[in-house]
């Protein structure tokens, strides 16, 4: 079992320690049975459950089971499995549930599911009774690397992805590699996408690591889906830790593919592409985009799309979704958007990315019609 610290530098002075809001993902096999010891020795004693329907009678029992046996009050609700449970309407048949049961300040709210259920929960904790401590427990590799950590929750609207929303941390992170093992094929390799981009913005040595264990990771062979899963969590760790809110523009980087990927997840319909498959693609026509801006050499684009190719990730989009002008519209939609013009993460190399403002919307209309 690994401990990775999110610090959260300025929240407390050494003599107010109540106010920190630093936290730990705990990472490894069997973690699940500590989190009712976790949430019992942060104070909690009554706990909310939000799981996804997929999970329920497996990892969300489990996580019902240890709050219990650690003494605290749990209730578990369901959630309906998919993008589709991201929005008004489940975050208000949450928000009055958690009313109907009287849920108060002291009681904590345990997110047990993938990035949907981990994003709703979150919000709906952030929000009610104007804030709740929230347990992220992820049990699909997207939310384990990614969504998990680093405390940004939202809803979907028609128009886009993620449009409302709140940064709120987690008291903490319980990712149980075991529950990898469980996942359907095509979720799992999703989720490998996101670990992609971690080599591919900032640890080009993580980016090689990948590309050597790449069969080892697909056959989900314990040593090497650790590694992955640990570094991932240690780069996304150290990236909030430095840039909580997107200030500085370091954090940024994490957005790495994802303005392309939110316009196909749109314009497709939500829960149409799983979030990975549209990052893959959006990672491949963030590269080619690079490269028409002269900001990145073809070897690269080709480096990276053979790799995501090992992984069995998608590369372009399917049928139907290479009319560039509504990908466009979209895209103006999006929360990184500036001044009306279009901001991307480019990579210049493996292992760095910048953010660029005011590309051309004909340069990105020749992208999005690339093949």
């Amino acid at each position: 079992m690994t401990t990775i610290r999110v610090h959260l530098p300025g929240t407390a002075a050494a003599s107010d320690l109540a106010n920190d809001r630093s936290y730990d993902i705990v990472c490894g096999g069997g973690t699940l049975r500590s989190i009712g010891g976790l949430v019992r020795d942060a104070g909690g004693r009554r706990a909310v459950v939000v799981s996804d329907a997929a999970v329920v009678t497996t990892h969300a029992a489990q996580v019902l089971a240890s709050l219990v046996t650690a003494g605290v009050d749990a209730a578990l609700l369901e959630v309906p499995s998919g993008e589709a449970s991201k929005s008004i309407d489940a975050a208000g048949c949450l928000w009055n549930e958690f009313a109907r049961q009287a849920v108060d300040r002291d009681t904590h709210v345990v997110a047990v599911g993938g990035g949907v259920v981990g994003d709703l929960a979150g919000f709906v904790a952030a929000t009610f009774a104007r804030g709740l401590s929230v347990w992220q427990v992820p049990t699909t590799l997207v939310a384990q690397v990614d969504s998990a950590i680093g405390g940004k929750t939202g809803i979907n609207l028609e128009s886009g992805k993620n449009l409302v929303g709140v940064f709120w941390q987690p008291r903490g992170v319980v990712a149980d590699i075991d529950t990898l093992a469980t996942l359907p094929p095509r979720e799992f390799i999703s989720g490998l996408a996101e670990v992609v981009k971690y080599g591919m913005i900032i640890d080009a040595a993580f980016f090689a690591w990948l590309e050597e264990h790449a069969a080892a990771i697909l056959a989900r062979e314990s040593a090497a889906l650790t590694h992955a899963v640990e570094r991932s969590a240690a780069i996304k760790a150290d990236v909030v830790g430095r840039d909580e809110r997107e200030i500085s523009g370091l954090r940024a980087a994490l957005n790495y593919g994802h303005t392309f990927a939110h316009a196909y997840e749109t314009a497709a319909g939500f829960g149409t592409l799983l979030h990975g498959e549209a990052v893959a693609i959006g990672m491949a026509r963030a590269a080619r985009l690079a490269e028409r801006l002269g900001r990145l050499s073809h070897d690269v684009v080709a480096r990276q799309d053979a790799l995501l190719r090992l992984l069995q990730l998608p590369v372009a989009p399917p049928a139907g979704l290479h009319d560039a002008a509504p990908l466009i519209a979209i895209m103006g939609r999006d929360k990184k958007t500036v001044g009306g013009k279009l901001r991307f993460v480019l990579p210049s190399r493996i292992g760095h990315v910048e953010l660029v403002d005011g590309v051309p919307d004909d340069v990105v209309h020749a992208v999005l019609q690339q093949a």
